[in-house]
């Protein structure tokens, strides 16, 4: 009995320490569901399940949105020139910025818009709602509000520019060097850094792996950012800083402890 006990324990643990660390607020409310519905109540599981869905969805649509704002965030604001690739990041809270950093992102993707009106900026990562400091994990840096990550541009065989990505996260699908390029990857796995292409597992699928970068359009995006004055930095691959021939001090390597950055776009403010 005592070690049935001992497993749950372990078991309602990672169930909270998952929620806290992919939601940032679905611990705490796993903990208050708990809290409110004892196990001496009939069919206390279903109606644990049932409450904890209702909350969850109630706090991170109605409740976090307007709390943001105590601590410095704001919810990214979707519309028709700037929304996030997957339903996800909205659900899981991960689409917070500063305020700051919410008109850089309405100014770069009105500009698309305005050369390219059926383009979209679409936004993979950002960050947490509350505290800095929290991780966003997988991400070393997504703690303050001033990060996001920034799909690339893609076309399709026919070289007609779309809002399509070749991976359903957004991630994981590399623009890989070519033979004559800088192939940074192989550079930091050989230094030991083996996690650094990680993300080739968390692609969470693909229906449009016929997508290529389209370089024109997507190195315009890179030199939209650019143009902002908050923007500090912009993390790309060498190889594609070099075949995009991107020259500007802002856009630097990200280290060899971070994930290889040949599937996004990495951008901070000051």
């Amino acid at each position: 009995m005592r070690i049935n006990y001992f497993f749950k324990g372990i078991l309602h643990l990672l169930i909270f320490l998952f929620l806290t660390v992919t939601t940032q607020i679905g611990g705490i409310l796993y903990v208050i569901t708990f809290l409110l519905i004892s196990n001496k109540v009939l069919k206390y599981r279903l109606k644990r399940t049932f409450f904890f869905i209702t909350l969850y969805l109630i706090t991170s649509f109605l409740i976090v949105p307007k709390m943001a704002p105590l601590f410095g965030r704001v919810k990214i604001e979707n519309n028709k020139n700037l929304e996030a690739h997957n339903f996800i990041t909205k659900l899981f809270n991960r689409n917070y910025v500063t305020p700051k950093l919410q008109e850089v992102l309405t100014a770069v993707s009105l500009k698309i818009k305005k050369e390219s009106p059926s383009l979209k900026v679409i936004y993979l990562d950002a960050n947490f709602p509350f505290f800095n400091g929290f991780p966003l994990l997988p991400h070393l840096s997504h703690n303050d509000g001033k990060k996001i990550d920034i799909s690339f541009i893609y076309q399709t065989e026919k070289g007609v520019n779309t809002n399509n990505k070749p991976s359903n996260s957004g991630y994981g699908i590399f623009v890989a060097p070519k033979n004559n390029e800088i192939n940074q990857t192989n550079i930091c796995k050989k230094k030991g850094f083996l996690q650094y292409d990680f993300t080739k597992y968390f692609t969470f699928g693909s229906f449009n792996s016929n997508l290529k970068i389209s370089e024109k359009a997507t190195k315009n995006l890179i030199l939209q950012i650019l143009k902002e004055d908050a923007v500090s930095k912009i993390f790309i691959e060498p190889h594609l800083k070099n075949r995009l021939n991107l020259n500007h001090s802002k856009i630097r390597f990200h280290g060899c402890g971070a994930v290889r950055h040949d599937d996004h776009i990495h951008f901070q403010i000051k």
